[in-house]
């Protein structure tokens, strides 16, 4: 079943249930997958679209609860991060900071990559390996700690 499909039956299921704040956060995800469609790539969405519609959605909701949290804003920072919970059912599972390392590591050792120099080269394989399971901003930081030797 495509993410469409069964976001339209979440959908469904949401608003017979009353859940108000799953049924927004899913109608939010129709939106993008319709603003895709209807965009005139002229081809069928693949999995990496559907992909960069939820990492878009959870990206936007992550930035937002940072926000809120910054201004004092704890209960709006909690919806956001409800809806966040929502558009991750649909993500792969996340790996954990210590298989990220772990990972990081591994490509470190199979490029060569021994300093600072290497940095670039080692997050664009780190990125491509960990596409979707691993959070950007923790590959970095990751990658920087190990190039510089900490």
């Amino acid at each position: 079943m495509s993410l469409s499909e069964t976001i339209s039956e979440q959908i469904k299921t949401a608003m017979k249930a009353g859940d108000k704040v799953r049924l927004e956060t899913l109608r939010s995800l129709r939106a993008g997958i319709l603003e895709f469609e209807k965009s005139g790539t002229g081809r069928d969405m693949t999995p990496d679209d559907e992909f960069k519609i939820l990492n878009s959605a959870a990206k936007k909701r992550k930035d937002a609860i940072e926000q809120y949290e910054a201004v004092g804003r704890m209960d709006t920072a909690a919806a956001e991060r409800s809806e966040l919970a929502i558009i991750q059912e649909f993500l792969p599972e996340q790996m954990s900071e210590d298989d990220v390392r772990a990972s990081v590591q591994a490509l470190a050792a199979e490029i060569g990559a021994i300093d600072a120099s290497h940095f670039g080269k080692l997050m664009a394989a780190s990125t491509k390996a960990l596409k979707g399971r691993a959070d950007g901003t923790l590959i970095q930081s990751i990658a920087k700690q190990l190039l510089s030797g900490a």
